[in-house]
């Protein structure tokens, strides 16, 4: 491992973890808090329990969910909707247990390139990294477009670009305070989006067997026209990558986990909690969706990102004669984008971070404030949000769809590094005389769990596009789809060929605990 020039020493305080857990634990661990012997100050574990839950909830509840939902009904009916999201959910929780099982034994902050570099290949940690900068850096510059979107149903005449630059103001000053800062920030954003969806599921159900809203519909709009399943398989397909889009941010608990105070507790706890919290938010939804409105609906089939107040939410909410449903939805899908910019701002900040401690970016986004934040790798990630955002308002703004595409698949290809860094942890970790029931916390299902995640994502990946690969041959349309694959792959090959890094084998990778992670002590 890249040591860092300055001498590392830890606190003499340390934290005694391990003892909520899944399975048994053969010995505690401490999880320090260093400081570096200048007296600079190191990440800090300040994030609690409460903090991690709505990071990866309000991580994962957006748009998708508000806004596309509606798309998806209307594009798969109900039961095909229903049915895509519930393929989806199973492939998230597997992919939860890998990383709940990693990031308990290796809180660390860059997750994902860290554990690519430890059991995979360094060269493959690097891309992964990077890939995963790349994509909450890139989605940063989304939110603040969709942001100045909806700010235009209440103040149509007002440029957008002056709503993007100030939500990105108040992001990076919750980000620049401290990570504690960032946390409680996301857990009052989340809460607006969990209570908002709650709601709706209570009201929805209420509506369903007719006590508000008129007589109960029953199945009604489940025996219209092609319902439950329109377009067959191929709907349930299309509906599959999308829906695959709306669980992304799930996996902010390792990224969080980093700076998750007593770790080894907190963390499972958060893991055991936000798959069947986020799992019940979204089937929940579609269902709701599915038995109220009708999949021919035609504001259903018209909602989308330029049609907020056309969110089958507002719908739902008119139908139960809720006043200014339509303004009331549009101020909680701004919360939810503010949300997933937080988080995209602080996620693609940390993994900068340990890029750069990991010698594989500029030493100096290496260095911290003394409340614990990369303030030179914020700055820079905040830079190329803004340059990405910048780039949607030249033009016809093709360079932006690009830059959006490549960041979509970006997060599948994350995905896929968990999976596959989780079988060769465990590989590596028996492979080292240690005994599974020495971990803190056990991913269920292994090795099947991250074998058919990973194949679930590969699909995934390979079928975004699937139109433009199979049907109507649009070189530009898959270009544009896929670009984000070969990026990563020049990233990986280019860093092969320049460091000769080989494979990690099982009986050298680095199981040492966070300890060794030299961003914390």
């Amino acid at each position: 491992m890249a040591q860092s020039h300055v001498c590392i020493e830890e606190q003499s305080r340390e934290r005694k973890v391990g003892s909520a857990t899944e399975g048994s634990v053969a010995a505690t661990r401490s999880v320090p808090e260093p400081q570096l012997s200048d007296g600079t100050h190191q990440l800090h574990r300040s994030l609690r329990a409460r903090h991690l839950t709505m990071i990866s909830i309000g991580g994962a509840i957006g748009t998708g969910l508000f806004v596309a939902s509606g798309e998806t009904v209307s594009t798969a009916g109900p039961g095909g909707a229903l049915l895509a999201y519930s393929l989806i959910g199973v492939m998230v929780y597997l992919l939860m247990q890998s990383l709940g099982e990693m990031s308990t034994y290796l809180p660390v902050a860059g997750s994902f390139g860290e554990y690519g570099t430890r059991f995979i290949s360094p060269s493959f940690g690097f891309a992964i990294g990077w890939n995963y900068w790349f994509n909450w850096a890139i989605t940063v510059a989304a939110e603040l477009s969709a942001a100045a979107l909806v700010m235009k149903y209440w103040f149509p005449n007002t440029p957008g670009w002056m709503w993007s630059a100030l939500f990105l103001t108040i992001l990076v000053v919750l980000n620049a305070l401290s990570a504690r800062a960032y946390g409680e920030g996301e857990f009052w954003f989340a809460l607006i989006k969990v209570t908002t969806v709650v709601l709706f599921l209570v009201l929805g159900t209420l509506m369903i067997v007719g006590v508000m809203g008129g007589d109960s519909v029953g199945t009604e709009n489940w025996t219209v026209g092609e319902a439950p399943f329109v377009n067959g398989g191929l709907g349930v397909l299309a509906i599959f990558m999308v829906a695959g889009f709306s669980f992304q941010g799930t996996e902010l608990i390792g990224v969080a986990a980093g700076e998750a105070d007593n770790p080894t507790e907190t963390v499972p706890r958060a893991i055991r909690t936000i798959f069947w919290r986020i799992l019940l938010f979204y089937i929940g939804a579609i269902a709701v969706i599915g038995f109220l409105i009708p999949y021919t609906d035609p504001d259903l089939l018209k909602a989308g990102v330029d049609s907020i107040s056309l969110s089958p939410f507002t719908l739902v909410f008119e139908r139960a004669g809720i006043a200014a449903a339509a303004a009331v939805m549009n101020a909680v899908i701004l919360t939810s984008v503010l949300s997933a910019g937080n988080s995209g701002l602080y996620a693609s900040t940390r993994m900068l971070f340990a890029l750069a401690y990991r010698r594989s970016a500029p030493a100096i986004l290496k260095k911290v404030s003394r409340h614990g934040v990369p303030i030179p790798a914020l700055v820079v990630t905040t830079a190329v949000g803004a340059l990405c955002f910048i780039s949607s308002l030249v033009g016809d703004g093709a360079a932006y769809t690009w830059l959006i595409n490549a960041s979509g698949l970006a997060g599948f290809i994350t995905w896929v590094g968990t999976a596959w860094s989780h079988l060769k942890f465990r590989k590596a970790f028996v492979a080292q005389g240690h005994s599974v029931s020495e971990l803190p916390y056990r991913a269920k299902f292994y090795p099947f769990g991250p074998l058919l995640a990973l194949a679930m994502c590969t699909f995934v990946i390979v079928g975004q596009n699937y139109e433009a690969l199979i049907g109507n041959r649009d070189i530009v349309a898959l270009l544009s789809s896929y670009i984000g694959l070969p990026l990563f792959l020049a990233l990986w090959a280019g860093h092969k060929l320049v460091t000769r890094e080989p494979a990690v084998r099982p009986e050298e990778a680095d199981l040492s605990s966070v300890h060794s992670a030299t961003y914390f002590g």
